[in-house]
């Protein structure tokens, strides 16, 4: 019977998408097509001044991979885990299938759906604490040459060699403004405030644009550099703690997951209530569900320090 089921789950994905006429790849496209359309929309709809709606639940979640991996150069792939989510996905439904419990299904499903955006999520942490040591070191060495120059253009010019990702590629596109553009050095300096999301950089580029109308405020470059040092710092004490309720989330998931095999050792009857019991495979669902809300709860908690006002 199981097997029947399974078929028919196989041929009914399978004739969802030939009646349709695409492939999983295909699918992906067309979903991150959407939700560009869907930040364009939202966009639009909001009058000027007001901030957009920010994306709750797992809307957020996507968008917010699909936001690190265009940052990260990435962002080609983000239809390839589109597919790969939704084939685990299904796995995910076949094995609540298998096991008989339809009261997991869809929390497993959309758990398993969901893991390689929170993979994509944990491994961005290590990117923006590089990033931001890059933004720090890129910005000291062009304030020294500028503090120097009283030219931007030839501090950085100086310097770009020094660079790394992504702080060179912003420095070489304002370049690459400055020489065959405008000369206009103030616009240039205000399209670079976008390309990275760091407020230090923000504020140093505010600070940059003003030296070009009274070079006395340069002196007020190198105290906004020391933010980035501070918040060095501070990352490097709180990293500990920062990553403390990963540690616990994955005791406590292996004490409950662990206790379920236990059981069967310590009392079969008991045993055979939660796993062949309406009552106890509910009871399964409710635990998946509390461990996958507080794996995506860990996942925020563990943001790299940032400095905000």
């Amino acid at each position: 019977m199981i097997v029947l089921i399974l078929l028919a789950f196989v041929g009914m994905l399978t004739g969802i998408f030939l009646i349709l006429g695409m492939t999983p790849f295909t699918f992906a496209e067309e979903l991150d097509q959407a939700a560009f359309r869907a930040e364009t929309a939202d966009f639009q709809a909001n009058p000027a001044g007001q901030p957009p709606q920010r994306a709750e639940g797992i809307r957020k979640t996507v968008l917010e991979a699909r936001e690190m991996l265009i940052l990260t150069g990435k962002g080609g792939k983000f239809a390839a885990i589109c597919a790969f989510s939704l084939f685990l996905a299904a796995m995910g439904a076949v094995i609540c299938i298998v096991i008989q419990n339809y009261f997991m299904l869809p929390v497993l499903a959309a758990g398993m759906g969901l893991l390689p955006f929170w993979y994509v999520l944990f491994t961005s942490h290590s990117y923006k604490k590089l990033m931001n040591n890059e933004i720090e070191t890129g910005l000291s060495i062009i304030t020294s040459s500028y503090l120097r120059s009283e030219s931007m253009i030839t501090a950085v010019e100086e310097n770009i060699h020094y660079l790394n990702p992504p702080v060179a590629d912003v420095f070489r596109g304002f370049l690459a403004e400055t020489n065959m553009i405008s000369a206009d050095v103030k616009q240039a300096l205000s399209n670079m405030k976008p390309k990275l999301d760091n407020y230090v950089f923000r504020e140093w580029v505010d600070a940059a644009i003003a030296c070009q109308d009274d070079k006395s405020l340069k002196s007020t470059l190198t105290p906004i550099i020391g933010k980035l040092s501070d918040m060095r710092i501070v990352a490097a004490e709180l990293d500990y703690l920062l990553y403390e309720p990963f540690k616990e989330f994955i005791t406590m998931a292996f004490l409950l997951i662990g206790n379920i095999p236990l059981l069967y050792f310590l009392n079969k009857d008991w045993y055979d209530v939660l796993v062949n019991t309406g009552f106890g495979k509910g009871i399964l669902a409710v635990c998946l569900l509390v461990l996958l809300i507080s794996f995506a709860a860990v996942i925020r908690l563990t943001k790299p320090v940032e400095y905000k006002r």
